[in-house]
């Protein structure tokens, strides 16, 4: 039975496909007697399905070890396609991940989205979403992981604009795909540089064919930076990053997935690439500016946003910046642990995110406050996933942040004051949003504010639960480290930093209007912040200028110089045939006449131009 459940492991991506399909009747209408709700219970159906499948078979695998499941799916000359899945522990624990929190965000959609009209499509979408994210963590070809990163890419657009009717919805989807379309071209580029280089896309031929590989440098780097660029999207990494803030105007159980889970994927495809782009120095060098500049903008611009869905979108960036630079520093295993951690956590505070929004109909800060004793379910959700982002012993991100700081501790001391600052800005965003959400007088949006009900109340608490169990899971899994060999004073530095940053966002002073300040220099500040220091205008004046330009230019040439070389060759037709038709006579011996003068003149050019 084991061996079946391993074997048919290809079905776990399945199932939430199956359940999307499914919902096809009620998503387009066809079926509208029974209501949405059957479209739900379809898809939690399935996803429960595949997490009971992926758990059956990851125990499986933790007995027998890891598999390979191959099938040749296109092969013409020397280019040979995949659909292949490898099995093992670690894939099928992050595949455990996903379709874990798929549930409970699905069963968090049912009380969320309970009077939607389009419930069945919503559901329909989610079943999608989670399809290609199981299938990208486990794909063992680059092939098939690109074409699900697609799958993503599509599913990212739906789900944006899932309520198309508001022009700020279609807006930010369009501004989402566009942006990941960026780093899926250039990953594109390095798909098809690779296997024209190594002959195959199997992640395990291609990490052979590293071994041997002999690159120009600048072949490399640019391999390097193409390969880099489709996670820098997906993963709303800078120069790429401003499309997830943008994506907070679709549901909130889309986006528990978005930024738990989803950029997940994009840095575990990044994370697989890892023994590849070490061919190129300059690109590992690359990541590391990539992540150091979004972590730390990042944090800080979370800083000054008052949209509550906004602030925590930008922490999601934060903390993969930071795994870039585990990446970049060739330290895959603390990009996994921030990862797995981080998802746990981000999901639980975005579900307490839910709740409010929900409750009180606003994502604005300065609109709420007092909501503490009148939704204890979710602020103790807040707190639990507050606590378990930050690094404060011994919840989970303590330990990731622990294990990079160690390993920088000697050799890269720039990237320790990296960590810590993150860590330090996380505390003080989480604790000025508590206060101002949790604690304080009401105001008109808050003064009724029930807590939610059972649907959403439910997996909150569950995974609030699950996230205090992250270390005692860690400990079963023996990826905690031993007493001896903890570094005191990076353990030391990194809970002071945290506190740090809680005392400091518990005194700060905050004002429900944030009004601007009236000195020139903390006003300028504050809208550098605000606005994320002003990329999107920048953007705007630069890339987008030079587009419009080019645009501009290639119309401007199309209508004017192709589409009047075409109209003057048929005015040029029509006024000769104008003109001849005044000159028939209807004598044959003209025309014979007329042709023999033609064909003479022929033959003597013919003549002179062999002579």
């Amino acid at each position: 039975m084991t061996e079946f459940l391993v074997q048919t492991g290809w079905l776990i991506p399945a199932y939430g496909l199956v359940g999307a399909i499914a919902t096809l009747p009620w998503a387009l209408g066809f079926v509208r007697v029974t209501g949405q709700r059957p479209a739900a219970y379809i898809n939690i159906l399935m996803t429960l399905l595949a997490f009971l499948h992926g758990t059956l078979a990851f125990w499986g695998i933790w007995e027998q070890g890891p598999t390979e499941l191959i099938w040749n799916w296109f092969q013409v000359a020397d280019l040979s396609l995949h659909v292949s899945f490898e099995l093992s522990v670690l894939n099928l624990g992050i595949v455990e991940l996903v379709s874990g929190l798929s549930l409970l965000a699905q069963i968090f959609a049912l009380g969320y989205m309970e009077k939607d009209w389009a419930l069945g499509r919503f559901f329909g979408l989610m079943g999608f979403f989670e399809a290609a994210m199981s299938g990208v963590i486990l794909s063992s070809s680059l092939f098939l992981s690109y074409s699900l990163l697609e799958m993503l890419t599509v599913s990212t657009y739906l789900l944006v604009g899932f309520w198309y009717a508001q022009p700020l919805v279609v807006t930010a989807a369009r501004d989402a795909f566009l942006t990941k379309r960026i780093g899926d071209v250039l990953l594109l580029m390095g798909v098809i540089t690779l296997s024209a280089f190594a002959g195959s896309l199997m992640f395990n031929d291609l990490y052979e064919w590293v071994k041997v590989a002999d690159l120009a440098p600048l072949t490399a780097t640019l391999l390097g930076i193409a390969l880099i660029a489709g996670p820098t999207g997906k993963c709303a990494q800078f120069p790429l990053h401003l499309w997830l803030d943008e994506a907070m105007e679709g549901p909130n159980p889309a986006s528990i997935l978005r930024n738990s889970v989803v950029v997940t994927c994009g840095a575990y495809v990044l994370i697989r690439l890892q023994p590849i782009i070490v061919l190129a120095p300059a690109a590992l060098s690359v990541l590391i500016f990539i992540g150091t500049v979004t972590a730390i903008g990042a944090s800080l611009v979370a800083i000054a946003q008052i949209d509550i869905k906004r602030t925590f979108s930008y922490s999601t960036s934060a903390y993969l910046g930071l795994v870039f630079i585990a990446v970049g520093t060739e330290w895959p295993g603390v990009a996994l642990m921030i990862l797995l951690t981080h998802a746990i956590a981000k999901a639980l505070l975005f579900m307490s995110v839910g709740g409010i929004i929900l409750t009180t109909n606003c994502q604005d800060l300065t609109e709420m406050g007092g909501l503490g004793p009148k939704m204890p379910a979710t602020t103790l959700s807040y707190l639990v996933g507050g606590l378990g982002m930050i690094g404060l012993l011994p919840l989970g991100c303590f330990w990731g942040y622990r294990l990079g700081i160690d390993f920088f501790w000697q050799e890269r001391p720039v990237l320790v004051g990296v960590f810590l600052l993150v860590n330090l800005l996380t505390a003080l965003n989480l604790t000025r949003v508590f206060r101002l959400v949790f604690i304080g007088e009401s105001q008109p949006k808050t003064r009724r504010a029930p807590e939610v009900a059972w649907p959403m109340a439910v997996p909150m608490v569950t995974l609030a639960i699950l996230t205090l169990l992250v270390p005692f899971a860690m400990q079963r899994l023996s990826l905690l480290p031993p007493l001896e060999y903890i570094n005191t004073a990076a353990l030391i530095l990194l809970v002071a930093s945290g506190v740090l940053g809680i005392v400091i966002g518990a005194t700060m002073p905050l004002s429900k209007t944030l009004t601007r300040s009236s000195q020139k220099p903390f006003r300028i500040l504050q809208d550098l912040l605000a606005y994320d220091f002003y990329t999107e205008k920048f953007y705007r004046f630069t890339v987008v200028w030079l587009v419009e330009q080019l645009s501009f230019a290639s119309s401007w040439f199309d209508r004017y110089i192709v589409d009047g070389l075409v109209n003057s060759v048929g005015l040029a037709s029509l006024i000769g045939g104008e003109s001849l038709k005044y000159s028939i006579s209807g004598r044959s011996q003209g025309y014979l006449l007329t042709i023999m003068i033609g064909v003479s003149l022929l033959g003597l050019l013919m003549t002179w131009t062999m002579w």
